[in-house]
């Protein structure tokens, strides 16, 4: 919760997180698939309750911080939707693949009154699948790690309003020229160096996602943007 509120002061168009889930069926808000890296836990996070995953710290070893606890997305929607801010939820079902993740993860944004803020999207597009015919298209993003051949395609045949490419995939010719002609939304990621953003930008991309949100912001607020 610490990086949500510190993005709201640095006046962020929209956050980004990825939703998995406890062994007891609560939606965690958290990156990796184990709490090792970032907390003084141990072990899968689909392995642990609720009340586990509460107890431990995911401070990170960042200096001033400390006894900082997972948040829910329900948590994390209700600070954003005071802030009227965009958010981009990814079911993070590839490596665990939590079965029926998209459906609590729907339910959950829905109870929060949040469907007009909210972006589904996952590299599983099987789970992404699910929601077709239960949000609009523009609320289903494909992330895309590689250069999918004639994604915007894919896209429109698939049923979803946006891809999200790795920016370097966005080197091919007429990319972001040829989706956007399909009515296809390009959110890349994740660019954190002022040239690359200078470059994406110039592209047209729709939204680009850094870990450096003052500073890409900073960049892109320069002359002629």
């Amino acid at each position: 919760m610490p990086a949500f509120e510190l993005a709201l002061q640095m006046q962020v168009d929209g956050i980004e997180l990825d939703v998995q889930r406890s062994s007891d069926g609560h939606l965690v808000v958290i990156h990796d698939e184990t709490l090792n890296r970032t907390s003084n836990g141990v072990g899968r996070v689909v392995d642990q309750t609720f009340n586990e995953l509460r107890r431990c710290d995911f401070s990170n070893n960042f200096a001033g911080r400390r006894n900082v606890k997972i948040p829910t997305l329900r948590e994390v929607l209700d600070l954003a939707r005071g802030a009227g801010l965009m958010v981009n939820i990814e079911l993070k079902n590839t490596v665990v693949l939590y079965p029926g993740l998209e459906e609590d993860a729907l339910r959950v944004v829905r109870d929060a009154g949040m469907l007009d803020q909210v972006m589904f999207s996952s590299f599983n597009h099987f789970s992404l699948a699910n929601l077709r015919g239960k949000v609009a298209p523009e609320r289903i993003g494909l992330l895309m790690s590689d250069g999918i051949y004639d994604p915007w395609k894919y896209a429109k045949q698939f049923g979803a309003g946006a891809i999200h490419p790795h920016y370097l995939a966005l080197q091919h010719p007429n990319f972001v020229w040829l989706c956007h002609e399909a009515g296809i939304r390009i959110n890349t990621w994740t660019v954190n160096k002022d040239e690359d953003a200078l470059w994406l930008a110039g592209l047209g991309v729709d939204s680009i996602m850094t870990n450096l949100p003052d500073r890409i912001g900073e960049a892109l607020r320069g002359p002629g943007y």
